[in-house]
């Protein structure tokens, strides 16, 4: 005689677990406790096809993002693509990579991983779409002093600004002086104000005390957006109302209003808080604690204001890759670099935007002011009315992938 096999009926199978669940049900169980929620089955992945790891269908991503992917049997190499390019490879488990969102434009993009085997051939994932959103969330504006951009561009004596900095950002041929706006102190309250203000000359603080709150950095402050002035040759230990070193104060707009100066008291410390020696920058940049707007002014030689063309592109050749080696820089920073005004005429003064977001190599002709940086600054921050001219002006956005 043969034993006959045969397969249990499902419900048969869970009968013992109704009976159960329905027993705990009646205060059949322990006391205190209770039956176990139900659990949705995982589905099973298949092994011999690979998959992206870490980033999920619907993922918002920005900056560098962590990938990595599981890998069928015999994988010799992992592709990681996006929007079927290949972005990076890995070749040996655990297959991992980097992927700089930076280098894509914001919205929604396919990921997928291939797996390769060791006769070559090619398996890929399910694509999972994420979406990339970058903004500049950091901003250092860099000054120089009295140059036409045609004595600059193109200049040998200028290698680091036209081997290194046009090649690497992009860059404006038609940003100019304020037309008629002579000299420095005008063109840095209108950096800060979108205005003259009433300023025409390069005296000191004590001859224009500013009190209108209407100006860059008290919009941010009342937004609760840090901000320094880093300064050249400043001791830090008053607010700098007069000239020190080769520090000039006509090359600070900030430090002409009230609400910073504390009405003209070299005790403020509002004002020594925020205006501080240009030799803190590398160690706030390498402790990441930088604010979200940096203002920086070189003294009156590096400035390119008393010395020479090439002891200015000598000094950004030194500072400008400690910014861009910075944390708050990689991570959706931006800094500009431009003149305060011409050598006398209105003509190009150029301005050069560095940026991971920034069009690598990319340069335009659109007319543009210092109206127009401090727009640009204002919609990064978000922080309005707009000030003065720069509700007139063209923002930068045509120098960037992704603005702001």
């Amino acid at each position: 005689m043969h034993r006959r096999w045969f397969r249990q009926s499902p419900v048969l199978r869970s009968l013992p677990v109704i009976l159960a669940a329905a027993a705990l049900a009646c205060g059949g169980g322990s006391p205190g406790t209770s039956a176990p929620p139900p659990v949705d089955p995982v589905p099973p992945t298949d092994p011999s096809t690979p998959a992206l790891t870490g980033l999920t269908s619907g993922a918002m991503a920005s900056g560098s993002v962590e990938l990595s992917a599981s890998a069928p049997p015999g994988t010799a190499s992992m592709e990681f693509l996006v929007d079927g390019a290949v972005v990076a490879s890995d070749t040996a488990a655990p297959f991992a990579a980097t992927w700089d969102t930076f280098s894509t434009v914001n919205g929604t993009h396919t990921l997928v991983v291939r797996a390769i085997d060791r006769a070559g051939a090619a398996t890929p994932s399910e694509a999972v779409q994420v979406t990339v959103s970058n903004h500049i969330k950091n901003v250092f504006v860099i000054v120089l002093e009295n140059h036409d951009w045609s004595s600059i561009k193109g200049n040998s004596s200028a290698p680091y600004i036209n081997d290194t900095l046009l090649v690497e950002g992009a860059h404006a041929d038609n940003y100019q002086t304020v037309p008629g706006l002579h000299p420095s102190l005008p063109n840095y309250i209108w950096m800060e104000a979108g205005s003259h203000l009433g300023v025409l000359d390069d005296a000191e603080p004590s001859q224009h005390l500013l009190t209108t709150s209407q100006h860059l950095v008290s919009l941010l402050r009342k937004a609760g957006i840090t901000w320094k002035a880093y300064q050249e040759d400043i001791p830090g230990t008053d607010c700098p109302l007069s000239y020190v070193n080769q520090y000039a104060p006509k090359h600070l707009p900030m430090v002409y209003f009230a609400d910073v100066n504390g009405g003209l008291d070299r005790n403020s410390s509002e004002c020594i808080s925020h205006i501080r020696p240009y030799t803190e920058l590398a160690p706030d940049l390498e402790t990441n604690t930088v604010p979200a707007y940096s203002f920086i002014t070189p003294n009156l030689c590096n400035d390119m204001h008393d010395c020479s063309i090439g002891t200015g592109d000598a000094w950004l050749s030194r500072e400008v890759p400690k910014i861009l080696g910075s944390r708050a820089y990689k991570d959706g920073g931006a800094l500009f670099i431009t003149f305060d005004e011409s050598a006398g005429s209105d003509v190009p003064i150029g301005f050069i935007a560095m940026s991971p977001l920034a069009k690598r190599g990319y340069s335009n002709k659109i007319y543009y002011t210092h109206s127009s940086m401090l727009r640009s600054v204002q919609e990064i921050f978000g922080v309005t009315p707009l000030l003065g001219d720069a509700a007139n002006a063209t923002n930068l956005g045509d120098l960037f992938r992704s603005f702001p």
